[in-house]
C-alpha cells in the first residue's frame, strides 16, 4: 500500500514538473515575442539560423500559414 502511495506521489510530482516546464513560450518564438502569432523574419525566431535568409525565405515566412506560395518562387 505504501509503495502505491509513493508511486502515485512520484507520478503526480512528475506531472506537475512537466506542466510547469511546458507552459513556456512556443519554441519558434524569440524571447521578445508575445501573443500567439510570431512576427516574420529570422530575428523573431528563438533558434539561430544556419544560413543567410533569401528573399524567398522571407516571403515564405511572411505568408505562412497561407495556402498559396509567395510570388518570389
Amino acid at each position: 500500500m505504501l509503495k502505491m502511495l509513493a508511486l502515485g506521489a512520484l507520478g503526480y510530482a512528475g506531472y506537475r514538473y512537466y506542466q510547469n516546464n511546458n507552459s513556456k513560450a512556443p519554441v519558434a518564438f524569440a524571447g521578445n515575442q508575445g501573443g500567439t502569432v510570431r512576427d516574420a523574419g529570422p530575428e523573431a525566431m528563438r533558434s539561430e539560423t544556419t544560413r543567410d535568409w533569401t528573399k524567398a525565405d522571407e516571403a515564405s515566412d511572411e505568408s505562412f500559414p497561407a495556402s498559396d506560395p509567395p510570388a518570389t518562387y
